[in-house]
């Protein structure tokens, strides 16, 4: 059986339009990360009427991921080519198998695990992938990002999954951009990933805002309850035990840009406060942190600007200073290399956004 429907305010059946979203849920699928998708399509059918979200939940089985207490969905199975009383899908053994296309233009593959021995279900996902063309995106949540890439849909894409298996990825899917970054998507649109959890709502609050507007976007972020809705650019916050590599050397070198931030300290600086040479801290950033020390602070820097640009009414050269940059400009290079816009691009859009009727697109 679907789930239930989502109930949605002030919509006119009679002009709005209907996206379907498919909710695959595979073994160890996360409650929050699935809570989080349903939140903001809910939410977003809430705040516009150009478009009412409609979703089915999915499992391999027919049987539900494994929430002690809680009975929250109704899935129905997945047809996998060869399942026994599958009529979908052609031949054991088939390229060609693997169902009829979903009617959806979202599919979201939700998984806690990374154990890609279905071949089954790879074919599946290649074969909803080929019957949706340029019609469904596809998203990876938390491991379910592993999945699409072990399908061959993430190939010379960016794509990010939960830090603790970016490193054995990396080594198991060398075609795919991994990054420890919260969410991913491409420029079309239609392949996407993010890290779980509490980021399926930054995710699923960017590509409403790419469907609705940046507007939509603010909106949803409030009635979300959130301060704000993390960007793509934004790492993964690890934990501590993780991110340090149990490195007390590496552990004293971040707490010390990260309390240094209006008046960054030299690589060499920082090195002989922790009592190694310039040479070591680099290593130890290249083997914890993927980045040379200068430039993991350098984005430490540019991210506490871009909350303060996003959340306070300090002026951008007030901000450039507060962050270590010595000028308007050199703040002003520096982000829009980052970011790919200017401090006052930012200011600009953030401010147009509230101007605009929730669910009109930017011009």
């Amino acid at each position: 059986m679907p789930a239930p429907e989502p109930q949605a305010a002030a919509l006119a059946p009679e002009t709005a339009s209907h996206c379907r979203c498919a909710l695959l849920l595979l073994p160890g699928a996360a409650l929050l990360s699935v809570a989080g998708v349903l939140e903001a399509l809910q939410r977003a059918n809430a705040l516009q009427t150009a478009c009412r979200y409609d979703w089915r939940c999915f499992t391999l089985e027919g049987q539900a991921p494994a929430w002690p207490g809680l009975a929250l969905l109704a899935p129905v199975t997945v047809p996998l080519r060869g399942e026994e009383g599958g009529e979908e899908g052609g031949e054991e053994g088939s390229e060609e198998g693997g169902g009829a296309a979903l009617d959806a233009e979202l599919l979201l593959v939700f998984s806690g695990e990374a154990a890609l021995d279905d071949e089954r279900l790879l074919s599946w996902l290649r074969r909803q992938a080929q019957l949706g063309a340029e019609r469904m995106a596809i998203a990876g949540i938390d491991g379910g990002s592993a999945w699409l890439a072990a399908a061959g849909l993430l190939e010379g894409e960016r794509a990010t999954v939960a830090s603790e298996w970016i490193e054995a990825l990396q080594e198991e899917q060398p075609a795919v951009v991994w990054s420890d970054k919260v969410w991913e998507m491409n420029a079309s649109g239609l392949r996407m990933s993010c890290a779980g959890g509490s980021a399926s709502l930054d995710l699923m609050t960017a590509w409403l805002g790419r469907r609705h507007g940046e507007r939509l976007a603010q909106d949803l972020t409030l009635a979300l309850g959130l301060e704000r809705a993390r960007g793509r650019d934004e790492r993964q916050r690890r934990p501590v035990a993780e991110q340090r590599g149990n490195s007390p050397k590496l552990a004293e070198a971040l707490s010390l840009m990260e309390a240094n931030l209006a008046e960054p300290l030299p690589t060499e600086e920082v090195a002989r406060l922790v009592g190694v040479s310039r040479r070591q801290l680099e290593r130890l950033f290249k083997q914890h942190l993927d980045a040379l020390p200068s430039r993991y602070y350098l984005e430490l820097r540019l991210n506490r600007a871009r909350r303060l640009l996003q959340q306070s009414s300090q002026s951008i050269l007030q901000i450039g200073l507060s962050c270590g940059f010595s000028s308007g400009p050199h703040f002003s290079n520096a982000y829009k290399a980052h970011f790919d816009k200017t401090p006052r691009d930012e200011r600009s859009q953030r401010a147009a956004a509230w101007r605009r009727p929730a669910g009109e697109s930017p011009p």
